[in-house]
């Protein structure tokens, strides 16, 4: 499959949200769309604004973003910026294939190590150990916090489900090679689809703990938009016998339909089944003594460095 990447002409990189769902209200994408080519991703429709398919286009015409760490520092520099943590992987993954190439997620981490600003992650590639000797300082001084996600232990249905991503076993060794340099790292099992993976829940949550995680994170799938049909069709080729079944217990989570987006209900899904998995988790996490504190990355510590030619302070 022939992927082809095409320079994003935006002016700006930080985005900023109000969601009362998101525990961040600013992100960095460095790209648009993903090669991972995962059936349930949430951003696929965003292609669809861009005048292509949320399907093939999602995972093939790819935009990268090479000028992000100039972006970033014009922003970070501006008078009124106000420095809050930064979220990335909160769209399209940060370290998809072409990032090996390119760099612009390394771009990014640089200039952010660079002004002492916090910085939480989210992927489910093992290529975020690449940068272990930006995060590690960065950690050290409560700047910095990875989160893998983690949907299966199972490898054949990753490949059916997430089949460019990096395979399980990878993702479970990236959670201890981030452990073992010191950069407080966590685990996400999501999304949860019924009947297809929340089984594996408390074992994902298990074998991550072993490699080194201390916090967790659920959530339910999403199907907003045209990812309804996608995922019903592909759920109809790769797993027929349980397509039905699936497709029945989301809809038992979201009042009757394939997606709800109202604020509060649609990361967790609502409903019988809903409250089962949110019951479970919480149970495991207790087990596992996993998200024994509330960990809050340091934006005391901002400072854009001084550039040649800047006034220096008398004091």
């Amino acid at each position: 499959m022939h992927t082809t990447v095409t320079v994003d002409a935006t002016r700006t990189i930080i985005a900023r949200n109000d969601s009362p769902d998101l525990p961040f209200n600013q992100s960095i994408n460095p790209y648009r769309g993903c090669e991972h080519g995962c059936v349930y991703c949430f951003a696929r429709p965003t292609h669809a604004y861009l005048g292509m398919s949320p399907g093939l286009d999602f995972e093939t015409r790819l935009f990268a973003k090479p000028n992000a760490a100039k972006l970033l520092e014009r922003e970070l520099r501006a008078p009124r910026y106000e420095c809050r943590m930064i979220a990335m992987g909160t769209n399209t993954d940060p370290y998809q294939p072409i990032e090996r190439g390119m760099k612009v997620t390394r771009s990014i981490l640089e200039v952010l190590s660079a002004y002492s600003h916090p910085v939480g992650i989210v992927t489910k590639s093992a290529l975020v150990a690449r940068d272990i000797d930006i995060l590690a300082p960065m950690a050290a001084r409560g700047l910095a916090q990875v989160f893998l996600s983690v949907t299966t232990l199972d490898p054949e249905l990753a490949r059916h489900m997430e089949p460019r991503a990096s395979a399980p076993r990878r993702r479970i060794e990236t959670i201890k090679a981030l452990s073992d340099a010191g950069i407080p790292v966590g685990v996400m099992t999501a999304p949860m689809i019924p009947a297809l993976n929340d089984k594996e829940m408390e074992t994902i949550l298990e074998t991550a703990v072993a490699a080194g995680a201390e916090w967790a994170g659920y959530g339910v799938l999403r199907l907003p938009l045209e990812i309804k049909d996608l995922f019903r069709e592909w759920l109809e080729a790769h797993y027929p016998d349980k397509a039905k079944h699936v497709l029945n217990l989301i809809r038992d989570m979201r009042d009757g339909k394939l997606n709800n987006s109202e604020f509060g209900s649609r990361m967790r899904g609502n409903g019988a089944y809903a409250e089962l998995l949110a019951r479970r988790f919480a149970l495991a996490v207790k087990r596992l003594n996993l998200n024994r504190e509330r960990f809050r990355l340091d934006k005391t510590q901002f400072a854009p460095p001084p550039r040649a030619g800047d006034q220096l302070s008398l004091l």
